[in-house]
């Protein structure tokens, strides 16, 4: 008896004793996947140029990443996704007709200065895509908010302008103007596609369809999802109407349908306010991080000087997700709370 207890070996490792089959190669691509359709169809709707576009701004930073590693001696890792997924979010997030040489500077900016200089993925404090479209934003506004007129469609006339540039500059009539003053054709052409805009704003059908997969993989969290849309909804049907220079009614006059579909929310809410590295770690946290970035989207739109907020609102948010991280910690499993009274 003694002689076999002393062949008992026991291994003792540390936590976590919890093992599944995703790998961090295995979720980028597969969000890359998801984004494949809606930049398809921006491909398909815009043309040539977008299509390189997508092309300059993915090569060039995985470039990036790998010639970073390769000086800094450190282990490659372009073959993890992480790096397409910036470079097509970038390109997604940008004007189709962008010179193709900003997307290589804008993926500079996000792989480089963003992502490898603050440690590589999993160190980034901000979203790289969404630092990398803010760098050009500052640096050509112009070129950034020019945009492409589609032959064919609705908004054939309408030199440079996304439905969120007309109702900013000339109110919700001159909106309504461009799909034929009719509401429900403006529903339909902003929920299939056809519309101005960058290829990250355009099918909500197809990023909301990414989206859900996401979700289904447990790679995303529906409730933080949907509280940044719902966010921006409810408080764009209460002040939509009523705040800005256009303002055409009183108070719950806004068209919550239209801003929850118009401008980056869809791609926002679901590839990019919900990133794991970036985003905060508890449920709670992250819902904090929806609604905040959903307030902040509604500000910009209403007060600021852009029409659009999604990308700043986020940006923001990621500053002040290690306060969340540290305000909204999870509970530890097997621990029970203890009253001050009877820890006295």
């Amino acid at each position: 008896m003694e002689k076999s207890a002393q062949e008992v070996v026991l291994t003792v490792s540390s936590s976590p004793h919890v093992r599944c089959n995703e790998s961090i190669p295995k979720i980028m691509w597969t969000v890359v996947a998801t984004l494949v359709p809606a930049a398809a169809f921006g491909v398909y709707y815009f043309g040539f140029n977008a299509l390189l576009n997508i092309i300059v701004s993915i090569v060039s930073a995985v470039f990036f990443e790998w010639a970073w590693e390769k000086f800094m001696h450190k282990k490659i890792t372009i073959n993890d996704g992480s790096a397409v997924i910036t470079g097509l979010l970038l390109a997604m997030c940008c004007s189709p007709i962008l010179p193709w040489w900003m997307c290589i500077v804008g993926s500079f900016i996000a792989i480089v200065v963003c992502k490898q200089a603050m440690g590589g993925l999993g160190y980034n404090l901000f979203n790289p895509a969404h630092v990398g479209r803010a760098g050009l934003m500052v640096s050509w506004p112009v070129a950034m908010t020019t945009w492409t007129q589609v032959n064919g469609s609705v908004i054939d006339g309408v030199a440079g302008a996304t439905p969120l540039n007309v109702l900013k500059q000339s109110g919700y009539d001159a909106l309504l103007q461009l799909f034929n003053n009719d509401p429900m054709t403006m529903y339909q052409n902003m929920f299939l596609g056809f519309r101005n805009g960058s290829m990250g704003e355009t099918s909500t059908v197809l990023l909301i369809l990414g989206g859900l997969f996401l979700m289904y993989k447990g790679y995303v969290k529906w409730q933080a999802t949907v509280a940044m849309i719902a966010t921006v909804g409810i408080l764009m049907w209460v002040f939509g109407g009523a705040v800005g220079a256009h303002a055409t009614g009183g108070l719950f006059t806004g068209d919550p349908i239209f801003h929850m579909m118009a401008g980056g929310l869809i791609i926002g809410a679901f590839f990019m306010s919900t990133d794991m590295v970036t985003a905060p770690i508890t449920l709670k946290g992250q819902l904090i991080f929806a609604v905040g970035a959903g307030v902040l989207t509604v500000l910009i739109r209403l007060l600021g000087g852009y029409p659009e907020g999604v990308c700043y609102s986020i940006l923001l948010m990621n500053a002040v997700t290690p306060l969340i991280d540290l305000t909204v910690k999870p509970r530890i499993f097997g621990s029970v709370k203890v009253k001050a009274k009877e820890a006295e």
